[in-house]
């Protein structure tokens, strides 16, 4: 009896082929469905941290009746801050970071309580990054024995004149009385305030929001024009108009006056000047920022976030609202408020934006979600 072996058929290669570009367009779809979802994931953990930070500043506010000072600290002696240590800081207990507020709060090797002042490299605290200030979103990576990261800052209001001091000297003395008047945010630079102040209503006021840690590559969202002096405070879109890219208007035309090092948006947690945790209402999200002087000064300091479109945002009431760039934000041409003379609860000119960034300007504006 005589048997045939069958014969084994085997893939021809246009077969392989046909299966190898299917797999391949498979891929094409499903990687960026991948990148998406890992964003959304991402962006969820901000919004958790934003979240995360309402509470704490809550459980503050319950423990002592007032929120913290944003440019806080000491004065005076051979070794002390300067008085502009940042709100930050004395969240730290009440967002699961007690261990690192005992460290500042006390004596640490030859550094006298509360520390130096925060860019002294030698304090190890300076040098930590706390996760819970760090979106996931924002892949910038700091330097090893560089100032710890940030990325969410304070609200101080709708104006930039003065805000980087408060009108108030580092011994505690008034320098300007007129400053006190443009202090119109949930924070005021100096001074202590409270839920009580906020007369428009806890849902209806922007308490603080998301900012970009610069990663040096002229980025708008990311570095602050420096030495801009008064021409944007006349019209704040001025710093738009002579520092931008026009055929990319998410850079800035040249590196002038963006500082180095850790003298970059979001590089010195501990750092309660505008540059480094505070934010205000004048210019809409993920626009330029411009500073009158140095590092150290006022200026127009924009909330900004690497999540399309906008940015999240902590309103008083604890409630996290992504705000989009698109929102409604008046007349960005007008100088601002107190460089016209301010009037005590005046309308923002910045329209719905600079309103929900004002606590007391009788403005009962809602951000539509």
């Amino acid at each position: 009896m005589i048997r045939f072996k069958r014969s084994q058929r085997g893939f021809t290669l246009v077969e392989l082929l046909v299966v190898i570009a299917i797999i391949g367009v498979l891929v094409g779809l499903l990687l960026p469905a991948v990148q998406a979802a890992r964003e959304a994931a991402r962006r969820m953990q901000c919004s958790n941290n934003v979240k995360q930070i309402g509470l704490g500043l809550h459980n503050y506010h319950a423990a002592y009746n007032k929120l913290p000072m944003q440019s806080g600290g000491t004065h005076g002696g051979p070794v002390n801050n300067a008085k502009i240590l940042s709100w930050l800081i004395p969240v730290l207990p009440f967002i699961e970071q007690q261990a690192l507020y005992e460290q500042i709060a006390n004596p640490l090797g030859t550094y006298p309580a509360m520390g130096p002042v925060p860019w002294d490299k030698g304090y190890d605290p300076w040098r930590t990054t706390v996760g819970s200030y760090r979106c996931p979103s924002d892949p910038t990576v700091g330097v090893p024995g560089e100032t710890g990261l940030n990325n969410y800052s304070a609200c101080i209001g709708d104006c930039f004149q003065t805000t980087h001091t408060g009108g108030v000297n580092a011994d505690g003395t008034v320098g300007d009385q007129g400053a006190k008047q443009r202090l119109r945010g949930v924070f005021e630079t100096r001074y202590f305030t409270g839920f009580r102040d906020i007369l428009d209503g806890t849902s209806n006021t922007i308490m603080a929001g998301e900012i970009v840690t610069d990663a040096g590559r002229l980025e708008i969202i990311g570095q602050p024009k420096m030495n801009q002096r008064d021409p944007f405070f006349d019209n704040p879109q001025q710093c738009y108009v002579d520092n931008v890219d026009p055929q990319r208007p998410q850079f800035y035309k040249d590196a002038s006056d963006t500082g180095a090092g850790d003298q970059r948006r979001g590089k010195r947690w501990a750092d309660g000047r505008p540059m480094f945790t505070s934010v205000n209402t004048v210019r809409p999200p993920n626009k330029e920022s411009c500073l009158w002087g140095g590092d150290g000064s006022d200026g127009s300091y924009t909330m900004a976030s690497r999540h399309q479109g906008g940015c999240h945002v902590l309103f008083a009431d604890g409630a996290v609202k992504f705000v989009t760039e698109s929102i409604e934000s008046g007349n960005q041409t007008k100088g601002n408020i107190p460089r016209t003379g301010s009037v005590p609860g005046q309308e923002s000119p910045y329209g719905l934006w600079g309103a929900l960034g004002t606590k007391d300007g009788n403005e009962t504006k809602q951000l539509d979600q």
